[in-house]
């Protein structure tokens, strides 16, 4: 046989076998995900709650209980991650957000969230209804946006 229809037939044999591992891998993951989800929902309460402040910015900077920072895989810890401080009640308090809910909340508004935990998952408009701000965009999104009016 050639050498190289050897070498091209383990290496179709490997990327196959990586394939399938990803496949079951991402199965699982999409499940463990599904799981935490419906933990989160059952956990979840509704607040009217004044936004003081939106950031994005890193685990350890943001006044978080150190609890949060422990249980953080360490891989995570450095990473930005949109953090929301806001008065519910008489307390002022650092949460985080879901990444597409962090658009669309106004600073200095009041507004009803569904809070699990310290995680905002949902945000309503308190007297109005509520717009994600489009105002900040960066040089892609410009470049997007001129591409798309050529067309």
């Amino acid at each position: 046989m050639n050498p190289a229809l050897i070498v091209i037939l383990i290496v179709a044999v490997v990327l196959i076998a990586v394939l399938v591992v990803l496949y079951f891998l991402g199965k699982k993951l999409q499940k463990k995900q599904a799981e935490s989800e419906e933990q989160m929902k059952a956990a979840a309460q509704t607040f009217s709650i004044l936004v003081i402040d939106k950031k994005k910015m890193k685990l350890s900077e943001a006044n978080l209980p150190k609890v949060v920072l422990e249980q953080t895989p360490k891989y995570l810890r450095r990473s930005k991650v949109p953090i929301v401080k806001a008065k519910i009640g008489p307390k002022i308090m650092s949460l985080m957000c879901d990444a597409k809910v962090f658009d669309i909340i106004p600073v200095k508004k009041e507004v009803k969230a569904v809070i699990s935990g310290i995680y905002i998952t949902e945000v309503k408009g308190l007297r109005s209804n509520l717009e994600a701000n489009t105002s900040k965009k960066g040089f892609f999104g410009k470049m997007k946006d001129k591409f798309k009016k050529n067309k």
